[in-house]
């Protein structure tokens, strides 16, 4: 039975990760819980999961979650705030940590469980695209493993079993192509934030639901096959499947092509990056290829997706870059989903915060570099949406 500990128990990733927890509590039981600001919710995992310790992230809902849970014999250690979530990711004999924190907060968590030797489950690609020369180091040096939890990177990282070092010639990810992917690109002026977070295929939270029909998305997991695998950028490249049913590709040295195949369900990476690496029996629908039809393939439309270039010249950049990438998205989508600006204000927000960070981009960032970045980004963002509410000509895509 493995020890796991879930950071961000109340979103997507996490309910889906307690609902693999539950259906197999003979390969897995829970250490530690961390959550956002759902008492309701998160005081029933911990009814049902019983942690040794837990954390929620807004300190002022402690009192609440106490008293939820004043019944409960034993009680776990109850924590709050950013450091309360620290120690829940590093506390006690958790042998694997589940990062489903959206955004750049899941960082810190992370640094701590692996500095406390604890192989991380990654399923917050802000991690590495943020804080990835930070992160990697801190992985050699503490020798845990960090495994993609999310479908496209476990694909890649399930296909290069078995390859020797050196085979790996170029990444292929494959694209839904998002809520739009089937609308003209003189429509996208009109977009809603109820168009933008109905995904087609995919069952996840609003933010990332936004980032793939911006398919900033995808520009992220480029940035995060680059540090995962270590291929350069012009070996990483994005098609769009509208069928979701290839995860990903590998292409060898040699042009053979090997591809992950399966329904759109993140249980399955999920299971695989906490059980690797062992292969569990489970009773999920199985493909059938008949079923599945037809398997189309695309290039993906500059013009209607410009997140995606944005994110390749920012991964090139390098540095602290990528943090402020990372940052100004997360607060330009935030400012879309409150409606305060519109679909296409997102991808010049975030380049007109990425071209005023070019002249101080940091090389070599250290954590502060990386956190200070974070918080510079999202106030020019604030800054960049006041621009646009004066003139629309101070801010254009190139």
């Amino acid at each position: 039975m493995k020890a796991i500990t879930l950071v961000g128990s109340t979103g997507s990733i996490g309910t889906q990760t307690l609902d693999i927890v539950a259906h197999y509590p003979d390969q897995f039981r829970i250490v530690g819980l961390a959550a956002g600001s759902n008492v309701e919710m998160f005081a029933s995992q911990i009814r049902q999961f019983r942690p040794q310790i837990a954390a929620i992230f807004a300190a002022d809902k402690l009192p609440a979650l106490k008293e939820a849970i004043i019944d409960l014999d034993p009680q776990p250690i109850l924590l709050a705030g950013v450091t309360g979530v620290i120690e829940v990711a590093r506390y006690g004999d958790a042998e694997t940590v589940v990062t489903g924190i959206v955004g750049c907060a899941g960082l810190l968590p992370t640094i701590a469980a692996i500095e406390a030797g604890k192989d991380i489950a990654l399923a917050n690609k802000e991690t590495l695209i943020a804080g990835g020369p930070v992160v990697l180091p801190l992985v050699a040096k503490h020798g845990v493993k960090l495994l993609p939890a999310d479908s496209e990177h476990s694909a890649i990282f399930q296909c290069l079993q078995g390859v020797p070092k050196g085979g790996l010639r170029r990444i292929l990810l494959t694209a839904s192509g998002g809520a739009f992917r089937d609308w003209d690109v003189e429509k996208l002026a009109e977009v809603t934030v109820a168009d933008a977070i109905k995904h087609p295929n995919w069952s996840m939270g609003r933010k990332i639901t936004v980032d793939s029909a911006t398919l900033m998305n995808k520009g992220l997991e480029v940035i995060e096959a680059h540090y995962l695998f270590g291929l350069d950028y012009d070996n990483i490249d994005i098609v769009i499947h509208p069928q979701s049913i290839i995860h990903s590709l590998i292409e060898l040295q040699d042009t053979s092509v090997l591809a992950q195949l399966g329904w759109p369900d993140m249980r399955l990476p999920l299971l695989y990056a906490m059980s690797w690496p062992d292969r569990i029996y489970t009773n999920w629908e199985r493909l059938d290829l008949v079923k599945a039809g037809n398997l189309t393939f695309r290039e993906p439309d500059h013009q209607k997706y410009p997140c995606m270039q944005l994110a390749y010249a920012v991964g090139r950049a390098g540095g602290s870059m990528p943090a402020v990438l990372n940052a100004a998205n997360e607060q330009a989508v935030a400012l879309f989903l409150e409606e305060k600006i519109q679909f296409l204000d997102i991808p010049r927000c975030i380049e007109w915060v990425c071209d005023r960070h070019q002249n101080d981009n940091r090389t070599n960032p250290s954590l502060d570099d990386i956190l200070a970045a974070d918080i510079w980004a999202r106030q020019e963002v604030l800054t960049a949406t006041e621009k646009l509410a004066t003139s629309s000509q101070l801010i254009s895509l190139h």
